[in-house]
């Protein structure tokens, strides 16, 4: 079977949450539960550079602006991971061209990335700090449980993955209006404080 559907859901997940991808896919490949994972992802050095960063995501997703910091900052590091992981999955199995694997996971994963960001920014329109911890909590858990489905039943998963990015497309242009207010007083507060910095 073509590694593409996994591929494209390991490229959807990137997208939201790169390093638990990475740190998830290395573990399950480590442990013995899949043997679809390539050897690169299963080395310690690289568990252990994505489990500090998938920390220090999971701390910076949870709060209000900053996650759009973090977010703004892995608009190149999202679809990287997405096209390495794409085309590391590629290799592996020798049934697709690696360079196709790794733009189809570069691509899924920077669609997903805008998405996510989009929303964030929507959802940061909100004063209280529950809702980004929600969504940020339900990201994870999404990504881990679609990652440990697609080494299953990788077309299944690549549907369900088409399927959300799909409705997230929708639901940030139904939210757009909220999108461009977050961004409209953003604007403002930087033209105030160089207009105060320059008064000074």
């Amino acid at each position: 079977m073509s590694v593409l559907p996994l591929v494209f859901t390991s490229g959807w997940a990137s997208g939201i949450n790169a390093y638990a991808v990475v740190l998830l896919l290395g573990v399950l490949g480590a442990t013995g539960v899949s043997d679809d994972v390539p050897g690169a992802l299963q080395r310690p050095d690289v568990l252990i550079a994505a489990g500090v960063l998938f920390l220090c995501e999971a701390v910076a997703d949870k709060v209000p602006y900053v996650d759009t910091v973090w977010d703004v900052v892995h608009t190149v590091v999202r679809p990287v991971a997405g096209g390495v992981v794409g085309a590391l999955l590629a290799g592996q199995t020798g049934s697709v061209p690696e360079l196709a694997a790794g733009a189809l996971g570069g691509s899924a994963a920077l669609l997903s990335h805008l998405v996510k960001a989009g929303t964030r920014m929507a959802v940061n329109t909100s004063p209280e700090p529950a809702s980004n911890i929600a969504l940020s909590l339900g990201e994870d858990l999404g990504v881990a449980a679609l990652i440990v489905f697609a080494l299953f039943h990788p077309v299944a998963a690549a549907v369900v993955a088409g399927t959300l990015l799909a409705l997230g497309v929708a639901l940030v242009a139904f939210l757009w209006k909220r999108v461009r207010a977050f961004l409209r007083r953003r604007r403002e507060r930087r033209a105030a404080r160089l207009s105060g910095a320059a008064g000074a």
